[in-house]
């Protein structure tokens, strides 16, 4: 690919917005949508221009990235009444940085060849620290060739950038990711609601055992949030239960037993019935503390 691209990029919210601007600063030409324009202002103030639809945004591009909430946006702008995939030229990459389904990236995949376009499922890792630093770990799905030829327009959001294998691959990885992520929530939140119970210093025991083997970058960027009360979304906690669910169902299918993953996706429905699913996923604490009528600061 050359040094300068027109891209088109579609989703600007928590993880677009951030990612979307990265590019600008790589010296390309980005035109932007996303469904609530407010969300894209500050992207078109840096020079990025606006677009009245997925499919205007996709046309002519040379790249053109979606970060969308769930699957049925994927298929809907993808596939469906956005028109992306029609409207892209031949020749182009299509990079899908949205968590989604493996099966929906093999269609994507399969309708993309068939009209000269490549296409690669790319979700990220690393919430909202990651995409504003651009130090997020991606992991893509796709053809080699067209991996190598997204790779500097990855390299611009991303410190880890590998490719999986095949189609589908990369949403695969994605689902390991909120596996490993999924247990480790639960017992972040748990730890820091036993030491206030016990009354720790929370900042001093979470220095503490951040150097030891309980160290991890769950306790390292979710705990200082919890200890400040901060429930804001590096990553929303619906988006989190629609990513169990896909593993939940991806793992039935393939007769993979995962009751840690069961029970995080249970507790997360309850925190998001509790009025708390636009939160972050460190609201969980919130929820676990009310089982013990703790006085959790973030209360």
């Amino acid at each position: 690919m050359t040094a300068e691209l027109g891209i088109g990029w579609i989703g600007t919210g928590v993880m677009g917005g951030p990612m979307a601007g990265h590019l600008l600063d790589g010296g390309h030409r980005l035109a932007v949508f996303n469904r609530t324009r407010s969300r894209a202002v500050e992207l078109v103030k840096r020079g990025a221009r606006w677009s009245d639809s997925p499919a205007e945004a996709a046309r002519d591009a040379d790249v053109v990235c979606t970060m969308l909430g769930t699957p049925a946006d994927v298929r809907e702008v993808v596939l469906g009444g956005g028109r992306v995939l029609e409207s892209m030229r031949p020749g182009a990459v299509l990079i899908d940085f949205t968590t989604s389904e493996p099966s929906l990236a093999a269609e994507i995949h399969a309708d993309a060849a068939r009209r000269g376009v490549d296409s690669l499922d790319a979700p990220v890792s690393g919430g909202d620290v990651g995409a504003r630093n651009a130090t997020l770990a991606i992991m893509v799905g796709g053809d080699p060739d067209a991996f190598v030829r997204a790779r500097p327009v990855l390299e611009l959001l991303g410190r880890t950038v590998e490719l999986q294998g095949g189609a589908g691959a990369g949403q695969h990885t994605k689902m390991t990711n909120q596996l490993a992520i999924a247990a480790g929530m639960i017992g972040v939140c748990e730890a820091l609601i036993y030491a206030h119970r016990a009354g720790l210093d929370l900042e001093r025991t979470l220095s503490t055992i951040s150097g030891g083997a309980a160290g991890s970058w769950s306790l390292a960027n979710y705990g200082p949030r919890l200890l400040r009360g901060d429930l804001e979304p590096g990553f929303k906690v619906d988006h989190f239960i629609k990513d169990l669910g896909i593993a939940l169902a991806e793992a039935r299918r393939m007769g993979v037993s995962l009751p840690g993953a069961a029970l995080a996706e249970q507790l997360y429905v309850a925190v998001s019935s509790q009025g708390m699913g636009q939160k972050g996923t460190q609201s969980l604490a919130v929820a676990l503390a009310r089982l013990s009528q703790v006085d959790w600061p973030a209360t």
